[in-house]
């Protein structure tokens, strides 16, 4: 229903608006175009004072959603289609069967009638539902009085405490394997099925109100488990109980917070609306406001729109085939749209007296609806292509991944976010230290609950909260604990436990504490106050605090000072490579300590760094060796580009015996002088049973 309608390629079933096609007509050639506009019309009251409808000839065909700011009463719709042939814009009115031949009307039907892409897209999310495992109803659990605990889990057969899983039948807590992405373990929770038949198992880490992440051994896939509350309450875990509506969606996702909503649209305050470039709205496609969040403050930034609004043209006119599979393209489009001013205007006096006067009435753009921006930034991820409530945080550092990873011109728009951070770590017994540096973009800062300035009313509402609640009262008003920001600073700058800490100083664990400083400060900070926690009860909570935001924020006192006099770096010793008990496993690895030691002389500070930030350790050790130990932000760069990669997250593979490096570089270590594999490998798959021969076959063919 805009003003020039759309323009719709009979090649390619791309759309444009008025203002595209002649663009898309120069870059392709294609001449044809079907043309829709919907008009929207004023109802013609009748002598009753009812509303009568003055209809035209045309009909409200096409399969579009209504504009939901005009009143249904008061007008109706009407859909008009032409086909135009450029560069003459030669028009012919649809259906005109006797001047088009078959095969184009067949086409111009076929096109009018389609759904549209965004309601076509609904019913493909159900098709990779999860179906429920055939032994949830009649799963047996052993009575053994195991508990979980809500934090602190670690693999009973390992020192991993990622990707994790908890057996639901004896309360084991065992490690997964590597995946696809980027989880990783030893497989302990495979072998535990293996061994005893307990078929399901929950990863620890998923358990929310709303349900968890449970795999089937039997089954070797996701599965749901209708029972999860009952299963995870034996082991002392507590879910909170969602009620379900009529429409069966959970209330958490239809009832937004009231309290919360009349903060945000600031309830009961006379506000000016803002209208022209920079004052676009954004309409919530559904739980979308942390996707409108961003994305208006990441426009907001000069870099940003000079990068993809700045160079619109140059974008639209080097752009793919298919810009809808475009991210740069997809960019400049939702920043023009945001920055243009041309769907923020104003009505004008003589615009609603013209509208009074005429039947016809002129839409007012009032922001716009990023469908495609969505449906494109979060194709392939399981968490974003959802409508499901999401974080902004990870949806920022997504987005700053697609940037990096599709590089517009030579300035990288970024880069306003990336600073680096000095890790300073300090051996407790020994007292040296180690310092690192890591790239970040964002500044995470906890909430110092007992730096609250309001204990005294916190404390009295609750007294009164329970109170309420024993008696069955409304509760009183809500009171927040309000928060400093300068108390969340200073519990960002203390020292941190580092759990499982290897000291190279004393070759074993120690006690160790690391503290974190700005190595460099960013043009932009993005800061991220983590309120969300769990409770006891294991159910994941949103902290309802208060936090007082300076106007000038001072963090000079952060600034790294380096390695500083009188202090004695740890040495630059790798941790020793354990060796399981799995003889495959122990093949790998022993190939790999071989290679490790001899040949690759790989930075493991570098290493450090990467697996700090997130990144799985194996991709981080081929990050390093690839670059040519170059140092972390290198290494990062790498691991940037790869990432989507199947086998990022496997184990380094070294070349094949005698054959060259994707790097360019051969390596020797693990070569034997007459071309052969290392013997002590040889040895150890005869002792597994088999021939020498097929033994040396194999680990020259992989």
């Amino acid at each position: 229903d805009s003003e020039g309608g759309v323009y719709v390629c009979m090649n390619t079933f791309l759309g444009f608006g008025r203002e595209h096609i002649e663009r898309h007509y120069r870059k392709t050639g294609q001449c044809v175009y079907l043309h829709l506009k919907r008009h929207v019309i004023e109802k013609v009251p009748g002598a009753s004072g009812g509303a009568l409808p003055k209809r035209r000839n045309a009909k409200l065909f096409l399969d579009l959603e209504t504009n939901g700011d005009l009143n249904s009463d008061d007008f109706e719709y009407e859909d008009e289609a032409k086909l135009v042939i450029f560069p003459d814009h030669y028009e012919i009115s649809l259906p005109n069967i006797e001047e088009l031949p078959a095969l184009v009307t067949i086409a111009c039907d076929a096109l009018l009638s389609a759904k549209s892409p965004y309601r076509k897209q609904e019913p493909d999310s159900w098709e990779e539902e999860l179906q429920a495992s055939k032994h949830a109803k009649t799963l047996v659990q052993l009575d053994n009085g195991v508990r979980i605990p809500p934090s602190g889990w670690k693999c009973s057969k390992c020192d991993l405490r990622e990707n994790l899983w908890l057996n639901l039948t004896d309360g084991s807590v065992l490690c997964g394997k590597w995946f696809f992405d980027g989880s990783g373990g030893n497989g302990h929770a495979m072998e535990h099925y293996k061994e005893t038949g307990y078929p399901l198992a929950v990863k620890l880490g998923t358990i929310t109100p709303d349900g968890a992440d449970v795999y089937s051994f039997d089954e070797e896939e996701p599965v749901l488990d209708p029972h999860i509350a009952k299963h995870l309450a034996h082991f002392g875990i507590d879910m909170l109980q969602m009620q379900v509506t009529e429409n069966g969606l959970r209330d958490n996702d239809i009832k937004p917070r009231v309290s919360e909503w009349e903060v945000i649209q600031e309830a009961g305050a006379k506000l000016k609306p803002m209208y022209g470039p920079g004052y676009t709205g954004m309409k919530n496609l559904g739980n979308s406001c942390y996707l409108n969040a961003i994305m208006q403050a990441i426009f907001s930034i000069p870099e940003f729109q000079r990068a993809y609004v700045g160079n619109l043209p140059r974008i639209f006119d080097y752009s793919p085939l298919d810009p809808t599979q475009d991210f740069n393209t997809q960019m400049a489009k939702l920043g023009h749209g945001l920055l243009s001013g041309q769907y923020s205007k104003p009505p004008m006096k003589s615009e609603l007296i013209e509208q009074v006067m005429k039947e016809e009435h002129k839409p007012q753009h009032n922001g716009i609806s990023p469908r495609m921006f969505k449906a494109f930034i979060s194709k392939g991820h399981p968490e974003f292509s959802s409508n499901r409530q999401q974080d902004a945080q990870e949806f920022f550092l997504h987005l700053i991944n697609l940037v990096e990873r599709n590089p517009v011109g030579s300035e990288n728009p970024s880069d306003v976010f990336r600073f680096l951070v000095e890790e300073r770590t300090q051996c407790c017994q020994s007292r040296k230290v180690r310092y690192t540096e890591r790239v970040d973009y964002i500044m995470q800062l906890p909430v110092a609950m007992e730096a609250a300035t309001n204990k005294d009313e916190l404390i009295a509402y609750e007294l009164k909260r329970r109170e309420a609640e024993a008696a069955r009262r409304p509760p009183p008003e809500l009171v927040r604990a309000k928060i400093p920001f300068s108390a969340c600073l200073q519990a960002f700058s203390e020292p941190n436990n580092v759990e499982d800490f290897w000291s190279s100083a004393l070759q074993a664990k120690s006690a160790g504490v690391k503290t974190s400083r700005f190595a460099s400060f960013p043009e932009y900070l993005v800061v991220q106050i983590k309120k969300f926690t769990f409770g006891l009860d294991w159910i994941p909570k949103k902290l309802d605090v208060s936090i007082d935001m300076p106007d000038f924020l001072d963090i000079n006192h952060l600034r790294a000072r380096g390695l500083q006099p009188g202090e004695e770096e740890l040495p630059d010793i790798a941790p020793p490579i354990i060796i399981p008990d799995d003889p495959k496993d122990e093949i790998r690895l022993l190939y790999f300590r071989k290679s490790f030691l001899v040949a690759l002389d790989i930075d493991e500070s570098s290493v450090m760094q990467l697996a700090e930030m997130g990144f799985p350790l194996e991709a981080c050790r081929k990050a390093v060796y690839y670059t040519g130990n170059l140092g972390a932000e290198v290494a990062f760069n790498w691991i940037i580009a790869h990432m989507e990669e199947p086998d990022f997250a496997e184990p380094l593979v070294i070349p094949a015996f005698g054959e060259v490096a994707s790097s360019g570089t051969a390596v020797f270590g693990a070569v034997g002088l007459d071309n052969q594999p290392p013997e002590e490998i040889v040895a150890i798959i005869i002792s597994m049973g088999f021939q020498r021969n097929l033994a040396i076959q194999a680990l020259k063919a992989t």
